[in-house]
Formats: C-alpha cells, sequence, structure tokens
C-alpha cells in the first residue's frame, strides 16, 4: 500500500458538538492535501459527516451507564482516500445496512444510500463493541 500522505483523527462524545469538531479536522486535513482534487474533497468530506452525523443521530447505547463515543479517523494516500467511523459503546445498528431506495416521503435509507453514492466502497464491521464503518474513495485521475 502506498505511503499515507496526510491523516487527522477525531475521537468524542456522540453529540452534536462532535461534527463541528470532524469539520475542523476535515479541514485542517485538506489544508495538509491540498493536491487533492477540490471535488474529491467535497464527496469525501459529505460522506464523512454523513456518518458521523447518523451516529450522533441514531446510535444507541449498549449500557445505560456509557454513552455512545464517535470515531473517525481519516487518511489520505496518493491512491486512496479513508475514513474509519466508529460508534464506540454502541449496540449493533438495527435493521439493514443497505441502502434502500425509500419512497420519497421516507428518510430511512436515504444517509447509506448518499453515502455510497459519494465513495467507492462502504463496508461495515462490529470489533470488540464497536461499529465499524470504512469509507473508501479512489481520487480523480
Amino acid at each position: 500500500m502506498t505511503e499515507v500522505l496526510a491523516e487527522r483523527s477525531f475521537r468524542g462524545l456522540a453529540e452534536a458538538e462532535a461534527i463541528e469538531s470532524v469539520h475542523d479536522e476535515l479541514d485542517g486535513l485538506w489544508n495538509d492535501a491540498p493536491f487533492v482534487e477540490a471535488m474529491d474533497q467535497m464527496t469525501f468530506t459529505t460522506a464523512v459527516i454523513e456518518s458521523a452525523s447518523n451516529i450522533v443521530q441514531h446510535a444507541l447505547p449498549a449500557e445505560a451507564q456509557r454513552p455512545v463515543e464517535l470515531g473517525v479517523d481519516i487518511s489520505v494516500r496518493s491512491t486512496l482516500l479513508q475514513a474509519r467511523v466508529s460508534a464506540f459503546y454502541a449496540k449493533p445498528p438495527l435493521g439493514q445496512l443497505e441502502p434502500g431506495t425509500p419512497d420519497e416521503d421516507s428518510e430511512s435509507g436515504r444517509g447509506l444510500a448518499l453515502i455510497e453514492a459519494l465513495v467507492t466502497t462502504v463496508t461495515f464491521e462490529r470489533q470488540d463493541g464497536t461499529n465499524i464503518w470504512i469509507l473508501s474513495k479512489s481520487p480523480q485521475a
């Protein structure tokens, strides 16, 4: 795999304020990686923020006494943009993890469909009580 050219991380409580912190990390990342095309920056940023927002809005704690934490680890390589968006101490997601084609009045399923439209691949894994979405995008040549 190619060398990591820029990277940023965030971890904190899965609260609305965390989204602004993730935005700040992404802004810093693009300052460190100005060679990434503006369109790739915009689409990848949108996908990461949508994923983080889904955790803030929908993740439920596995234990009442321990709140869900949001983690975002982002790396830039010459051939790959990648983010690991994690929900620490969360219950497994309910329902399908595949985007649907929701009807025009439905809100459910739109976020994952949007994310998948913006990146090359989205994978999900659950490790040690943590839900992890891995977003990968191959930058435009």
